[in-house]
């Protein structure tokens, strides 16, 4: 490699790692300190597409009213067995988790989401 290409490919280096910390490049999966409060459902029958979509938009409504909830999934990509959907929301802590808890917003979704659940699991993830 001649003297122009070896500084050439130098400069780009210097510039993807100011760029790019070393640290980024080679980072691995971090520990969040957050709280991942997953659901899965199984409605009842005769439940509507229309009651199904309510519940899920009750949801994210849920979440900006609750300031203890940074994120909520709502798009079930696969599901197995008789569980059809997944609701999962990211809580800051463990404490705005237990917050939620019996709260005003958790008590207003659950007057559309438990007439048309039959039966949901829960868990809830942290580091």
């Amino acid at each position: 490699m001649n003297r122009m290409k070896q500084f050439r490919l130098a400069i780009a280096l210097v510039t993807l790692l100011a760029v790019f910390p070393a640290g980024t490049l080679l980072a691995a999966a971090g520990k969040p300190t957050t709280v991942i409060h997953v659901v899965t459902v199984k409605w009842k029958e005769g439940t509507t597409p229309e009651q199904i979509r309510t519940a899920l938009d009750g949801v994210h409504k849920m979440s900006e009213k609750f300031p203890g909830i940074k994120n909520v999934w709502l798009r079930t990509i696969k599901a197995q067995g008789a569980m059809t959907h997944a609701i999962v929301m990211e809580f800051e802590s463990e404490q705005a988790l237990k917050d939620y808890a019996g709260s005003a917003a958790q008590k207003e979704w659950y007057k559309v989401y438990i007439p048309i659940r039959e039966q949901s699991i829960t868990f809830d993830i942290t580091n």
